[in-house]
């Protein structure tokens, strides 16, 4: 597998190289360009893992970060439009859809105020995980890791060591526990609107059991070794003995229930509609608006919120989307010449890559993959999980029927859905919603690890857990 990935490298340099010097009408983008086209890219990621320990108070102004991503972007998507102008939009369109989801997501969750007895014990913070990790599926990773950050970094706001606490709710919150329904991660949303019935992901119920239940016993074992290091002066300040944790739990802010069903409902219904571009956008800021007019300050006062952790997600991603353009391209063009033919080639494939490019295309690449692979569409994935491709048909569909369960193309899509959801917790910028949780939490006093810090802890974790996934359900 390694040999033919680098094959598929080295002939992607020469010739993207030759494509981008001489023309190439007609041939797809990741042809026409060449592989040091990627550069930018890994450069706006190193910007993003280097810069903030380098120079740290530099970074953390957003008119710095603005200026890499200017750097970076705008050069790579002028180039890009020139080549396929198409196709630049197309990726633009992507970042409005994606920036105005997490900021309706942003805006209506920091209306809602949950008070009373939360204490940041080992039991407490693993039941929030665990709520988090179920509501993430049904109301998407976002708006559950929005609505259950701040409650979680209040429960902990008096302990010391708590990073690991906030590094946990991203695996399980903000990936993780968004795998049993197309409303919970955006890759599993494109498989919907590509024709996966949408109680598919419903199969899934193993694997994210599986995952979901073994980060919570390390959490919590983990979480308890930090608890009994801290040093709280009275211990009933976090057991649950004092007057303080003896208030009930309360919501305020409850209106915007209605707002976040109404995101939800948006997502759901343009799925099956498809109306025209601008529709579902416009409905998410309209919902968004209502929360501002319909919520009052106070509340979002008492959850601190501001404007600057969006706008963060904002400025980096528009760096990141820009100059992703040619790596994307170089991918669908020459997915299928990685030589992936095994469902945990296509798992470990799709994940990594979904660590750092945006999950979603990258779902799609190796979805077309695999489509390709068994004879089925890649428009119509409904195809690669409901017949068997017989050898010869020119229609291998409309010779089989609809009925037949093809188990290799369902091994491919499960692998596939679980690499790019599982995966995308490896980086701050697997997810959106990771990179606005360590933003949220670095706004509270958090000290969060580095870039390469975070993936330690993915990698000392996370992979593991990959590893037995891998052997339970893909060999």
């Amino acid at each position: 597998m390694l040999r033919s990935v680098i094959v598929a490298i080295f002939t992607s340099l020469v010739s993207g190289t030759a494509y981008a010097s001489g023309g190439g009408e007609g041939v797809p983008l990741g042809l026409r360009v060449p592989l040091w086209s990627v550069l930018p890219f890994a450069a706006m990621l190193l910007s993003i893992a280097v810069l903030p320990l380098v120079v740290p108070r530099w970074w953390h102004k957003n008119l710095n970060r603005a200026l890499v991503a200017f750097l970076l972007g705008v050069p790579i998507a002028i180039w890009m439009s020139v080549l396929d102008l198409t196709e630049v939009l197309h990726i633009a369109h992507e970042y409005i859809a994606f920036i105005i989801l997490l900021g309706s997501l942003f805006v209506i969750s920091g209306g809602i105020v949950v008070r009373g007895t939360l204490a940041g014990t080992p039991g407490v913070n693993t039941v929030l995980l665990a709520i988090g990790g179920v509501l993430a599926s049904f109301v998407g990773t976002t708006g559950a890791a929005m609505l259950l950050i701040r409650p979680l970094l209040r429960a902990n706001e008096l302990r010391s060591r708590k990073s690991h606490v906030v590094v946990f709710f991203i695996f399980i919150v903000a990936n993780i526990g968004g795998l049993l329904t197309p409303l919970g991660d955006p890759p599993l949303f494109l498989g919907f609107l590509r024709g996966v019935p949408f109680t598919w992901t419903f199969s899934l119920v193993p694997e994210w059991a599986l995952m979901l239940g073994m980060l919570l016993v390390v959490f919590y074992i983990m979480d308890s070794t930090m608890f009994r290091k801290e040093d709280l002066g009275t211990p009933g300040d976090l057991n649950g003995t004092s007057v303080q944790h003896k208030i009930p739990i309360g919501i305020d802010g409850k209106v915007n229930f209605i707002f976040l069903a109404g995101v939800v409902l948006t997502i759901l219904v343009c799925g099956y509609t498809h109306p025209p571009i601008g529709v579902q956008e416009a409905c998410m800021l309209l919902m968004a608006g209502l929360s501002l007019v319909f919520t009052e300050k106070e509340l979002r006062k008492d959850n601190s919120f501001s404007w600057e952790p969006i706008v963060e997600v904002a400025v980096v991603f528009a760096g990141i989307f820009a100059t992703m353009i040619p790596a994307l391209a170089i991918l669908n063009a020459r997915g299928s010449e990685l030589g992936l033919t095994e469902p945990w080639q296509f798992f470990w494939s799709a994940g990594l890559l979904s660590s750092f490019l945006d999950n979603a295309p990258t779902y799609l690449t190796f979805t077309a993959t695999a489509s390709g692979l068994l004879g089925t569409s890649a428009s119509h994935l409904n195809q690669l999980i409901s017949c068997m491709p017989l050898e010869g048909c020119a229609n291998a569909c409309a010779a089989c029927g609809p009925d037949v369960v093809n188990e290799r193309g369902v091994l491919l899509l499960r692998a596939i859905s679980l690499g790019a959801v599982f995966m995308g917790a490896n980086t701050y910028i697997g997810n959106g919603p990771n990179f606005m949780v360590k933003a949220v939490a670095e706004q509270a006093g958090v000290k969060m690890p580095s870039f390469f810090g975070y993936i330690i802890y993915s990698v000392l974790l996370l992979f593991p857990m990959f590893v037995i996934v891998t052997f339970v359900f893909l060999v």
